[in-house]
Formats: structure tokens, C-alpha cells, sequence
């Protein structure tokens, strides 16, 4: 059976690669759609971590968290909270460094515990109003080393010491001091958000609710979840998908249905003579739906390949593969795959039951 299916797909070659170039490009875009999703999540979720941090808090009602805008006076009245450790503000530079713009540069306070977390790689921890520390993979970037010069938007900083920490979003970055940072974007006393680490024993729930009882006007990210809901891409990426998705498998269906339906009217005495030799109906539509599954898995298989280098590309081309890392998983995968499966069932029913239909009297030549 399985060397008939290879044999009828080979023989019409043209059409089977065709068809499975249309499945191939419909599937190639859901997966790198829910791999830039998938990373947006993941980005989201290292944006509420900052420097390891339990929750992140932001000002209310902006669309985009990095817009944000908090007085540092809400930092002092945080720590007197008997369930937060330790509070420190950041203040987020966007589009600050010319030779890559997807950069973010931090501004810390050079005694927060996000600053202490950095673990130094080459250097030291020093920031001043002429320091910068780099982030690792930003200094391979741009081939930087302690001693180098960075211009963040108009001002040169000397680089310090390189770091590391595990978070994409950091170590794609700099962070400098927390004045300059509010000089350079004419910002005093205000942050972008303000780090907060809570005790041990406090349950994440509580002290949300207790802190935004205490400070109208913010939002919390505690969670990925939460900073998706903040701003709308992962949303507006979770519906591009659904429709595409659905366009995919109404556009391959139909591509798969018109592909198997001519092969069915051209091998009609080929499917009368098996009828004629033995071959019940019921194998005869599983050999037409077989070899429509067959054409649409390969073309997943081609669409997934499609799909991860597009992602990548698409990243790099666009400037913010700093910000957003296509994260390809194993569900993406099988996704994939399965609407690739879906499509040649869809689009293999009508063939297969047109298949069955071929009198055995067509082998002979009759109507």
C-alpha cells in the first residue's frame, strides 16, 4: 500500500509539489506567527522579573509598559510595607543605542538589588554618571570590552564591565546609572517601573491586591499572563493565527480536493481494476485519503522548516530580534503537523468517496 501511495504521488510530481507548496507556505506562516507568539510571552515574562524581582509595577492605562511613568517617592512608601523585602525604579531607555535601537538600557541605582544581581563576566560593577555595563550578548554584538565607549542617545559612557543574567531582555541590554538615565530622557524623580521583591511567607495574590488598594492608578505584572494582557500583540498574534489557520485549511482543503479528485478521474480504470481484482471500497478511499494526508504532511514538513528560518529572518530584518526571541516549541511542532493532517482529510473525503464510486466495468472500457 505504502509503495502505491509513493508511486501515485511520484508519477504526478508537478501537481503533488504544487499542492504541497501552497500547504507548505499557510503552514509555514502559523508556526512562525505562534513562535514569535510563544516569544513574546516569554519576553513579557522577563519585563515582570526584572533583576529577578516577584512583581513589576507599572502606571496604569498606558498600552505599552515601557511608556510608563512613576514618581521614585513611591519607592521609600513601598518599603515600609511589612510585605515587601526590597523596592527599586528603573527607568527604561528605548531606541537609545544608534548600532542597535531594539536595545534597552536600564537605569538602576547602583545599590538596588537589581544592580547587585548582575553577575560580572569581565570588569566590575561601577556605574557612574560616565559608566555602563553591558549585557553579553549586546557586547558580542557590538564587540565591546571594559574600557570601550557606548553612546547612549546623546552621551558617551565608558563600558565598565560586561554581565550576565539569564534574561534575554537583560543580557541583550546595558544598564546605567539612574540619573543619567533620567538626564538623558529628562525625567526626574520618575521611573519607568519599580522592582519590587516581597517576603519569602507572602502569597503573590495578597500582596497584589494590598498594594493596588494602596496606590490608585498602577497596574501589577506579577505574571506573563499579566503583561499579556496589558498590551495587545500576544492577542492580535493569537487571532492572525486563528485566521490563518482557518485560511490555511479551507485553501489547502480545497487545493488538496482538486489535486486527488483530477488524480481520481485519471486513474479511474486504475481504481476499477482493483475493484475488480478484490480491493473493497473501503481501501480504495483509504489509498485516495492516504496519499492526500501524504502530500499535506510533507507539505507541514516543508512549512515548518518555512516557518522557523521566517521567524528568524523576519526578526533580524525588522530590527528587534534585542526585544523578542522566536521561540519554537514542541506543541508548534505538533500543531503544525496536525493541521497538515487535517487538510488532507478535509480535502481527501470527497476523492476518496468519488474513488469508491468507479464501476468495475470502466476496466473494460464501459460507461
Amino acid at each position: 500500500m505504502l509503495g502505491l501511495i509513493v508511486s501515485n504521488l511520484v508519477r504526478h510530481k508537478a501537481r503533488t509539489i504544487a499542492t504541497a507548496t501552497g500547504i507548505a507556505l499557510g503552514v509555514g506562516m502559523i508556526v512562525a506567527l505562534l513562535s514569535v507568539g510563544s516569544g513574546l510571552k516569554r519576553t513579557a515574562e522577563q519585563l515582570v522579573h526584572l533583576g529577578q524581582a516577584d512583581m513589576g509595577i507599572f502606571q496604569s492605562g498606558v498600552a505599552d509598559p515601557t511608556a510608563s511613568v512613576l514618581p521614585t517617592s513611591m519607592v521609600e512608601r513601598l518599603e515600609r510595607r511589612s510585605d515587601v523585602v526590597e523596592a527599586t525604579p528603573l527607568l527604561l531607555v528605548v531606541t537609545g543605542i544608534k548600532q542597535n535601537p531594539a536595545a534597552v538600557v536600564f537605569g538602576a541605582e547602583p545599590g538596588g538589588f537589581f544592580a547587585k544581581r548582575l553577575v560580572m563576566t569581565q570588569g566590575r560593577r561601577t556605574l557612574g554618571q560616565e559608566r555602563v555595563l553591558v549585557g553579553d550578548q549586546l557586547a558580542e554584538q557590538l564587540h565591546l570590552h571594559p574600557g570601550s565607549t557606548l553612546q547612549v542617545k546623546r552621551q558617551r559612557f565608558t563600558v565598565a564591565g560586561i554581565y550576565h543574567t539569564g534574561i534575554f531582555f537583560e543580557d541583550t541590554g546595558a544598564t546605567i546609572d539612574l540619573g543619567a538615565a533620567q538626564q538623558l530622557e529628562h525625567r526626574r524623580n520618575e521611573a519607568t517601573t519599580i522592582a519590587v521583591q516581597l517576603r519569602p511567607d507572602e502569597p503573590l495574590d495578597t500582596a497584589e491586591k494590598s498594594i493596588r488598594q494602596s496606590f490608585p492608578g498602577i497596574t501589577i505584572l506579577g505574571t506573563a499572563d499579566d503583561a499579556s494582557r496589558v498590551g495587545a500583540n500576544g492577542q492580535l498574534i493569537s487571532k492572525a493565527v486563528t485566521i490563518i489557520a482557518t485560511l490555511a485549511l479551507i485553501l489547502g482543503g480545497l487545493g488538496v480536493t482538486n489535486t486527488m479528485a483530477m488524480a481520481v478521474l485519471e486513474r479511474e480504470r486504475e481504481l476499477a481494476l482493483l475493484n475488480a481484482v478484490g480491493w473493497r471500497r473501503r481501501r480504495i478511499a483509504f489509498l485516495v485519503l492516504a496519499e492526500g494526508v501524504a502530500t499535506s504532511v510533507l507539505g507541514a514538513g516543508v512549512g515548518l522548516l518555512i516557518g522557523v528560518l521566517g521567524a528568524d529572518a523576519l526578526n533580524r530584518a525588522l530590527g528587534v530580534s534585542s526585544v523578542v526571541s522566536p521561540h519554537v516549541t514542541p506543541w508548534t511542532i505538533g500543531q503544525a503537523l496536525l493541521i497538515g493532517v487535517a487538510i488532507g482529510v478535509l480535502g481527501g473525503l470527497y476523492p476518496a468517496w468519488r474513488g469508491t464510486t468507479v464501476a468495475p466495468t470502466r476496466v473494460l472500457g464501459g460507461a
